[in-house]
């Protein structure tokens, strides 16, 4: 509600409200510079708002940032995977970060890896996976601790066509196991392919509403 935030003599938030239903798609949409990423960081706790309040709920019940960050996930647009680790390493590696249970861990490793199609590639090192497949990967790192809630900062960037439509695919069918997504993209058939769009430009939110009505 309200949400502004400069960074340095730029209102990179100026007064945004929206509201980001659970279950829903959601796509911000806007180029370079209209607030996308100050936004998405804001609403992740990376970024203090110097006005305004971010309220997370849990159906009726409020929550504070501590207690929603659990379900939270981002994915920012460049992403921090290590080149000579392999796609089997990186999940290990957010395993023992998260302090994920091996018993549960075993059967989310192998969902995860045939949502995405990369079972056959596990010891591939991230360095040397095209553009789709490394997005997949950062996605799997990003869905291992199961969250209610994914954010992701043009995640299909640079990526070419055919990859971008699996990677459309494979949110869809996240989205229809009731999570709510949240992607900023700058292509507008992207966000033909959303429920609900949020059309950024200058740190402000100019409409919202159905593609179609948009």
């Amino acid at each position: 509600t309200d949400l502004r935030k400069r960074l340095g003599p730029h209102a990179a938030l100026d007064g945004v409200t929206v509201d980001f239903t659970a279950g829903g798609l959601h796509g911000l949409i806007g180029s370079d510079g209209a607030g996308k990423t100050t936004l998405l960081r804001t609403l992740v706790g990376l970024l203090r708002p110097d006005g305004g309040t971010v309220q997370y709920r849990d159906g009726a019940r409020s929550l504070s940032l501590e207690e929603a960050r659990p379900g939270l996930a981002y994915m920012p647009q460049q992403q921090s995977l290590y080149g000579d680790l392999s796609i089997s390493e990186h999940l290990d590696f957010f395993r023992d970060l998260y302090g994920i249970p091996p018993s549960i861990y075993r059967d989310r490793r192998a969902r995860l890896l045939g949502l995405t199609r990369l079972d056959k590639f596990q010891d591939r090192p991230a360095g040397k996976l095209s553009g789709g497949m490394y997005k997949k990967l950062g996605l799997m790192c990003a869905l291992l601790r199961t969250p209610t809630a994914l954010l992701l900062d043009e995640p299909t960037n640079g990526v070419d066509p055919i990859s971008r439509r699996e990677f459309w695919d494979l949110l869809h069918d996240l989205r229809r196991e009731g999570l709510l997504i949240i992607v900023a993209t700058a292509y507008m058939d992207e966000a033909e392919r959303c429920a609900h769009v949020h059309l950024m430009e200058n740190g402000r939110v100019l409409a919202a509403g159905a593609p179609r009505d948009l």
